[in-house]
């Protein structure tokens, strides 16, 4: 069962372009994302593989989240309620909420490096056993040294590190941040390693991140701001999913995204 969900999140290539949709759960109606349906419609027309969004969303969004994979996610962090969030962890959802609205599969964050870091590896555990009774994927972020953590937390030995804590703690496949080795993140576990959007910035900046990690050996992106806060995020769709799926060109990339 595990096999036939991940069948929903990723391609026949083996590849995924998720859309992290679950920043409400921070930022409430941010830019690009007040209204949620027609974000996600532009995105599912884009030709993203998946969605990962919180339970709220997937409930009441079902029609127009119908067509593709569903990851959603157990936990949530301290809202940017007048100052950004400290990035700590409260675990609100389980396996069996997840089935009962069609999940394909659940996310669960965890900050090795960090002074959460035992009770967020602890939860990823946890959690990871409970969904496998279930036949349930869970996707494992992998945040090294914190939301807030300083450059030596998110160089390619933490991040290759992180992933691979993730994989033996059972995850089915890691989200982890983009380095400039990512070859060694990819080759150091034994699972699928997406890597995961960050902050808003340079479009060739972030499209030729995502063609070298796929070159690296990265089995997709999930990516939420650089899509849906762009002009266009049915064009961003359709250009990130012509690297990962076509293995397209930045330049080609980004004629995709101009056209």
């Amino acid at each position: 069962m595990t096999t036939r969900r991940l069948n929903r999140i990723f391609a026949a290539d083996g590849r995924t372009v998720i859309i992290a949709l679950d920043h409400g759960l921070i930022d409430g109606p941010c830019e690009g994302f007040v209204n949620p349906a027609a974000t996600i419609s532009a995105v599912v027309a884009g030709g993203a593989d998946a969605i990962l969004t919180s339970f709220g969303i997937a409930e009441r969004f079902a029609a127009e989240l119908g067509s593709v994979g569903l990851i959603v996610r157990s936990d949530g962090a301290e809202t940017n309620l007048g100052t950004p969030s400290t990035g700590s962890l409260s675990r609100f959802f389980g396996p069996t909420d997840a089935l009962r609205i069609g999940a394909d599969a659940l996310v669960v964050t965890a900050m090795p490096g960090s002074d959460k870091e035992a009770s967020t590896l602890e939860t990823l555990a946890h959690v990871t056993a409970e969904a496998h009774r279930w036949g349930l994927p869970v996707l494992g972020e992998m945040v090294p040294g914190g939301f807030n953590g300083g450059p030596e937390s998110r160089d390619t030995e933490a991040i290759a590190l992180a992933a691979r804590l993730g994989a033996e703690l059972g995850a089915d496949f890691i989200k982890a941040p983009y380095c400039n080795d990512y070859g060694t993140v990819t080759s150091s576990t034994f699972v699928p390693v997406v890597i995961l959007g960050g902050a808003k910035g340079d479009e060739r900046s972030m499209l030729s991140d995502i063609h070298e990690a796929i070159a690296s050996g990265a089995k997709g992106v999930a990516i939420g701001r650089n899509v849906f806060q762009c002009d266009d995020p049915a064009a961003m769709t359709r250009s990130i999913v012509a690297i990962v799926h076509e293995n397209a060109s930045v330049d080609d990339a980004l004629s995709i995204l101009q056209a």
